[in-house]
Formats: structure tokens, C-alpha cells, sequence
């Protein structure tokens, strides 16, 4: 171990861990709905009209999140694709590659607080973890907002810890990182990591009574640095929409979310609690006995600073309405070295019976999803598939290792089986299951049919309006009602409609009030997972000869 982590292995350790991890499937997935597939089609529509100020998904302004995330998938796609192209995985390159930097920040700022063996077990068990996984798989703004939560929060440990005499000041440049990592965030995702960086900050002088080490930030410095990434895009986009940008943003999106269950993604305070086994797997493996144990270690300088982190902005999290498994995802650095932290200092909550009754139920999620694996195929993909056979058997082996290896009390060991349990289980899922289930991705499948069908002019979409759809087909793409698909048929055989069957009726019911006699050209059926219903899509055109 002590050879790992010296000098650049590590660093080169982790990389190839994530590349294992991020990659598969990072192409072959389709466009997810509904989030990734607005953010790709409203940075598609940035290179189309070459306006890098507004965000418009088709002819309607998308006031949800800045402008970080889009610029950079912007430059990605400009750099290796083409704003013409469906290819997916340019889009969520910036994701994977800030996925990356995020586990690596957080080797870095470990070692600084733990030490190295610490720190790559910590940063191993992040990055090794399901819902960064899953967001390094999606263009949106988690995996970007998680690097810059790691950069400021490092660079705010490092002035924490000199302030207890276990390093020296931090200079001027450490702090320079914190105030442009602050600056980032708030391009990329509002006030979030603003608000849990106040909330660390808040913590930590309840805890010791001292604010002097605050002054080593320089925070009038630090605010203009801040204030100058982040405040020029929010003057144009003002400008640009009359201020009407930043007041949709507060009063469809954030109020909203604050208030009630936006969306409909609701949750009791005491839901991420609860998800935490599913969302931190396979490192959940170790969560709560290491809690235990970061809890009876708390007066210890780098443990209080980790508990500040998260406690305070979990709770907070805890108490919106609003509720998404990968809202708490800037706490899991901070999460995942006290879990190195205890298994390296070999704290005695990690061997006790309530322990090994965790481990023992840990064990079923393992089972689940190896499960998963052989029943998808067969509910939403072509059937059963002989590869998910030793596919499950090494999912289920892998872990049920781990937990047993923890149960003996090997805790090194069992980290290193949880590494090689996400390495195996991820790969399969993302790069061998994921794919194949056509029912699931519905748009995928009309695009496919709409490539087969000769047709001029945009498609129109009656009752069916994923925002995946309009990636695949381009911007024009016209999402309407039955009755005005039946009229786009007035355009001749050249015309090509979707319809999907809560819309057939209205549909026929015009066409035949206005002598239009639809023709069957294709059909596609699949499992809507956006809206939890079954949906058929069957394409229609009209007989006849196009004219030349």
C-alpha cells in the first residue's frame, strides 16, 4: 500500500478506475429524459444559432439551471463532433471528465487531512460509487457541480486545518481556488455549493467559537473574483430576455422547489437517510459503522471538518420538499474518506454485531441488482440473454465477497473487493444491459423508423413529447396535438407524422372530417419510464406520388 500511493500512482491508479468506470456505455446509452436530453438540445440550439447567451429548448426559454454546463458541452461537441450529430457522448464528456477531477481533488485534499492511504481508499470508494457513476453518464450539471464543491471545500480545509495547528497557512492561491471554484458553481448551478460551503463555514464556529481563520480567505478579494465569472452572463441573459431569465428561474424553478414536491419529486425529511444504501453502493457497504465511528472521533480536527461538511448540508437537503437522489451528492467526498478513515484506523464500530448486521443486509442490494440484471433483458429488451448469467454470478460474487471479507473483519480487503464489485457491476449495466433495452427508449426506436422513411420537411409528434425525440429528429421537430398531425398530412406523401395512441382518436376523428386517409408506415411500442405508462407510436403518411 505504500508503494501505491506514492507519488504519481495513485493519481494514475484512480484514473484508470474511472476510466472502467465512466466510459462503458458512455456512447452506446441512449439520450436519457428528461433532464440530459433538454440540457443536449438546448446546447445543440446554442451552436445552431451561434447564441451563447440564451438557453431555449426549441422556441421556449429554459430558465432552470446557468449557463456553466451548456458552455461546456458546447466546447466539447465543437471539439469533437458536430452540432448536426445525435452522437450522445460529446455531450456528456464534460460529466466524465469532471467526474474524474472530482475523485482525484479528493485524493489530493484526503491525503492532506488523513494521509495517502486514507485518501485513495476515500477517493476509490467515491468514485466507485452508483450515483456518480450514473452521473458521469449524463450530460447535466451534478458531476460539474461536484468538482467544484471538492475544490472549494479542499481549499476551505486546508485555512480549517492551519487554524488548529496541524498544517501552515494556506497562501494566497489556495485561497484564490476556493473563490473560482465558488464563481464556477454559481455558473453551473446557482446558489447550491455557495449555500453548503455557508453551511460548513456556519457549522465549524458553532463548534469552536473562532472565525479568525476566515480572514486567510480574503473574502472581499474573494467575492469580486467570483462575482467576475459569474456576473457577466447574468447581466447579458438579463439583458437579453428583460430580466425575464433570472425571474422564471426564481419562480418556476427554485421557490418552487423550496415550497412543495416540484415536479412531483417529493420525499419525507429522511428520504436520502434511506436511499443512501442504493445511491453510496457498493461503499454504503461501510457507511453507518463508519458514521458511528467518525461520530466518537469528532473532536478530532479533520473528522469535525468532514462532519461540518455534511451534516449541516444533508439536513438542509433533508428538509426541501424537493427531492433527488443526486441532490446530496457534493457531501459524498467528505462521506467516503471518514469511511477510509475508519476502515485504515480500524475503528471498533466497524466489528461490532450491529456491524455485521449491516453488512449481512448490505448484501441484499448486491443480490438486487444482480437480479436486475437477468430480468431487464427480458422485460424491457430482446429476452434473455445467456452473457447475464455469469454477469449476475459475478455481480452477486463480488459482493457478497466484500461483505464477507467485512464480516471477518478484513476491511482493506473488502474495499478493494467493493472497487472490483463497481468495476464489474457498472460495466455490465452501462455497457452490456442499459443498450439493449429497446422498450425503455422509445425515441431511440422512432428515429430509427423515421430514418427508414423517406420524408421531406420536419416530423410531427402528436402525444409524445420526450425531449429525447426532438434531440434525435433536430430543433424543428414540431411536438402538437392529433387533429394538427392530421392536417400536416395535408402536405402529401412527403409528410411524416407520429402518433401516439392517447392521441389516435382525435387524430382519425380530423383526419376524417377533412377527407384525409392516414397509411400505417411503421410502429413502435415501448415503456414511457418518464411517465410510468406503455406507449405506441405508429407513423403515418398518405398515398400518392410526391411531385418533383
Amino acid at each position: 500500500m505504500d508503494r501505491l500511493t506514492l507519488g504519481w500512482r495513485p493519481y494514475l491508479l484512480l484514473t484508470l478506475l474511472c476510466l472502467f468506470l465512466y466510459l462503458p456505455g458512455l456512447a452506446t446509452v441512449p439520450p436519457l429524459d428528461r433532464d440530459e436530453s433538454r440540457f443536449v438540445q438546448a446546447t445543440r440550439q446554442m451552436l445552431e444559432t451561434g447564441d451563447f447567451v440564451r438557453i431555449q429548448f426549441q422556441q421556449e426559454m429554459r430558465a432552470k439551471k446557468p449557463v456553466g454546463a451548456y458552455w461546456l458541452q458546447a466546447a466539447s461537441v465543437s471539439l469533437f463532433s458536430d452540432k448536426a450529430s445525435t452522437e450522445i457522448w460529446p455531450y456528456r464528456l464534460p460529466s466524465a471528465l469532471s467526474a474524474w477531477a472530482a475523485v482525484l481533488m479528493t485524493f489530493a485534499f484526503g491525503r492532506f487531512l488523513f494521509g495517502r492511504e486514507t485518501a485513495l481508499a476515500g477517493a476509490a470508494l467515491l468514485a466507485s460509487c452508483l450515483i456518480l457513476v450514473a452521473e458521469a453518464h449524463q450530460a447535466k450539471t451534478d458531476a460539474l457541480l461536484l468538482a467544484c464543491a471538492v475544490a472549494a471545500q479542499g481549499a476551505l480545509g486546508r485555512f480549517y486545518m492551519a487554524s488548529r495547528g496541524e498544517a501552515a497557512t494556506p497562501g494566497p492561491l489556495v485561497a484564490l481556488v476556493f473563490w473560482i471554484a465558488i464563481g464556477l458553481s454559481i455558473l453551473v448551478k446557482g446558489p447550491v455549493i455557495p449555500a453548503v460551503t455557508l453551511l460548513t463555514i456556519a457549522a465549524l464556529l458553532i463548534a469552536d467559537r473562532r472565525a479568525a481563520w476566515l480572514v486567510g480567505l480574503r473574502p472581499m478579494t474573494g467575492i469580486a473574483v467570483a462575482a467576475a465569472i459569474a456576473a457577466p452572463w447574468f447581466v447579458a441573459i438579463s439583458q437579453a430576455t428583460g430580466g425575464a431569465f433570472v425571474g422564471e428561474a426564481v419562480k418556476a424553478d427554485l421557490l418552487p422547489k423550496l415550497l412543495g414536491a416540484h415536479e412531483s419529486h417529493g420525499g419525507w425529511p429522511g428520504t436520502y437517510l434511506l436511499l443512501a444504501a442504493v445511491t453510496l453502493w457498493p461503499g454504503s457497504l461501510l457507511l453507518w459503522p463508519a458514521l458511528t465511528a467518525a461520530w466518537r472521533e469528532r473532536l478530532r480536527p479533520q473528522v469535525r471538518f468532514c462532519l461540518a461538511w455534511i451534516v449541516p448540508a444533508w439536513l438542509m437537503f433533508e428538509i426541501v420538499p424537493t427531492k433527488l437522489p443526486h441532490y446530496v451528492l457534493p457531501t459524498f467526498p467528505a462521506l467516503t474518506l471518514l469511511m477510509a478513515a475508519a476502515v485504515v484506523g480500524a475503528a471498533p464500530s466497524l466489528f461490532g454485531r450491529g456491524a455485521k448486521i449491516w453488512y449481512g443486509l448490505w448484501s441484499l442490494v448486491a443480490l438486487a441488482l444482480a437480479a436486475a440484471v437477468v430480468i431487464a433483458p427480458q422485460q424491457f429488451g430482446p429476452g434473455f440473454a445467456l452473457i447475464s448469467i455469469p454477469s449476475a454470478l459475478a455481480i452477486a460474487g463480488t459482493g457478497l465477497l466484500a461483505a464477507w471479507l467485512a464480516v471477518k473483519e478484513r476491511l482493506r480487503p473488502a474495499v478493494m473487493a467493493l472497487t472490483v464489485t463497481a468495476v464489474t457491476a457498472f460495466q455490465v449495466v452501462f455497457a452490456g444491459v442499459m443498450p439493449q433495452l429497446d422498450a425503455l427508449f422509445i425515441s431511440r426506436a422512432a428515429a430509427e423508423l423515421v430514418a427508414q422513411r423517406p420524408h421531406r420537411g420536419a416530423v410531427v409528434v402528436a402525444g409524445y413529447a420526450e425531449p429525447s425525440l426532438v434531440f434525435l429528429l433536430g430543433t424543428d421537430t414540431v411536438l402538437t396535438s392529433g387533429p394538427n398531425a392530421a392536417n400536416h398530412l395535408k402536405n402529401g406523401p412527403a409528410a411524416l407524422v407520429l402518433v401516439a395512441d392517447r392521441e389516435e382518436q382525435a387524430f382519425f376523428a380530423h383526419a376524417a372530417a377533412n377527407s384525409i386517409r392516414p397509411v400505417v408506415v411503421g410502429l413502435v411500442k415501448g415503456f414511457n419510464y418518464s411517465r410510468g405508462k406503455k406507449v405506441t407510436l405508429t407513423a403515418y403518411a398518405v398515398e400518392g406520388k410526391e411531385e418533383k
